[in-house]
């Protein structure tokens, strides 16, 4: 690991001759040489994919919800370096009239802007993680108020964190529940909890303030001082999650029967980890319930990256084309994750969707998550709600611009997107513009 640069001198710089004496090595050479690559047409798995055709002739869903977040964390440069995270998240609101006039190979500028200003919606924020906080206020603490502040975002009036409370109070039902208990910021060997429907209140143990976002967990990942990046993360995700139930939670409340023709489509899978996993359960049992309504709420994650999306680049090549593989708990283990069958079934305690491979034609293939309501560790199609009309709809949202793409998911990334250059650069001018030492 090489010196890194300071306020007086450079950093170290890698050795440009260093690996010629890699290169020179008996043993490299006769490793290397034993190596080989697998045949293209090789079997990846010691286990059968059963791949099914997918069900088609549904009538596609006419009104369409996508969601997307971006976070860039930023550096001051001056000694003691600050850091903060801008995140920003958007929700798109499209139906299939407006999609149909898109270009779906070279989509008009004006006609991307036109939508992304008439059905779209954003929130930003910014969290100090280092060396900034509030003043008179620990970063921990600055932290905890700038998160519950953030989803009472006046310019969504407040409706992400009504949603949170809809989700975790089970409000769905009109039946008044217990909100799962947590473990308080101020003394963490205790329990904490709030009574029905309230935002704030008091530790009984301590007495210190409880916000309703404390129960999610933020602080489990922080010092009285420092927060790390992965803080502004799990907040990208957690209002991510929240923007798109706040949809659903709005018609739900005014007039349910119109989800029977939404679509909510979110970015990544449907999954929520760690101690943000508490709102797993209540998200289950409201689709298990809304099922028992007779309502059928449509929602799907898709996956850009990692371990799965990895797997099915690699085996949808002899999948037939219009076909699904709903992977089971054993497949998953010993196929993706490469780990032994015992212990818990996967995604247990953090999925609210089951994974399901879909190779919609030789250039369309992704992977998707669908609810299942109670979970099931080895889910059939029938167990996935809405999965009829959903992957009826799909094939009039794609896109030909990228690999798998869906045009609400490409549209939400164009509103919610910060990258790395040069919008980087400004938040940190703007960032150091604040600088008060």
């Amino acid at each position: 690991m090489p010196y890194q640069s300071g306020s007086r001198l450079p950093g170290e710089k890698a050795s440009k001759l260093g690996h010629l004496e890699v290169l020179k090595s008996e043993l490299v050479n006769k490793l290397c040489s034993n190596f080989e690559l697998p045949a293209k047409d090789e079997d990846i798995t010691s286990q059968e994919l059963i791949w099914q055709p997918y069900p088609t002739g549904y009538e596609p869903l006419p009104i369409i919800f996508g969601v997307d977040g971006s976070i860039q964390t930023v550096k001051g440069d001056s000694v003691p370096r600050k850091e903060m995270s801008f995140i920003k998240t958007a929700l798109l609101r499209l139906d299939q009239q407006a999609l149909a006039k898109i270009d779906k190979n070279n989509p008009h500028p004006f006609a991307l802007k036109k939508i992304m200003t008439d059905a779209a919606l954003y929130h930003a924020t910014v969290l100090p993680l280092k060396n900034v906080r509030v003043p008179g206020v620990s970063v921990l603490d600055s932290v905890r108020e700038v998160i519950f502040e953030s989803m009472k975002d006046d310019s969504l009036n407040g409706e992400p964190l009504e949603t949170l409370k809809w989700l975790v109070y089970e409000k769905w039902d009109g039946q008044e529940k217990a909100i799962p208990p947590f473990k308080c910021p101020h003394c963490p060997s205790q329990a904490a909890s709030l009574p029905y429907g309230a935002e704030k209140g008091n530790c009984t143990s301590c007495g210190g303030e409880l916000l309703i976002t404390d129960m999610l967990g933020f602080h489990q990942d922080m010092a009285e001082e420092f927060a790390p990046e992965t803080v502004g993360t799990s907040y990208m995700l957690i209002h991510e999650t929240m923007l798109l139930f706040t949809g659903i939670r709005l018609y739900w409340e005014s007039n349910r029967e119109i989800l029977n023709d939404c679509l909510f489509i979110k970015d990544g899978p449907l999954s929520i980890r760690a101690q943000y996993s508490k709102l797993v359960a209540p998200i289950r049992r409201f689709f298990a319930f809304a099922k028992s309504e007779g309502i059928t709420v449509h929602l799907m994650g898709q996956e850009k990256t990692g371990r799965f999306v990895d797997f099915l680049d690699v085996s949808y090549r002899n999948a037939p084309i219009g076909s699904i593989f709903i992977p089971g708990d054993k497949f998953i283990k010993e196929e993706v994750q490469h780990r032994p069958e015992d212990g818990a079934a996967y995604g247990v305690d953090t999925n609210y969707g089951s994974k399901i491979f879909m190779k919609i034609d030789d250039y369309h293939h992704m992977v998707l998550s669908i609810p299942t309501g109670t979970f099931k560790p080895n889910p059939t199609l029938d167990d996935l709600i809405g999965a009829d009309r959903i992957f009826s709809t799909l094939p009039t949202i794609l896109s030909s611009r990228f690999e798998g793409a869906l045009l609400p998911i490409e549209l939400a990334n164009g509103v919610a997107s910060l990258s790395t250059y040069p919008s980087a650069r400004i938040l940190q001018i703007f960032a150091d513009s604040f600088d008060k030492g």
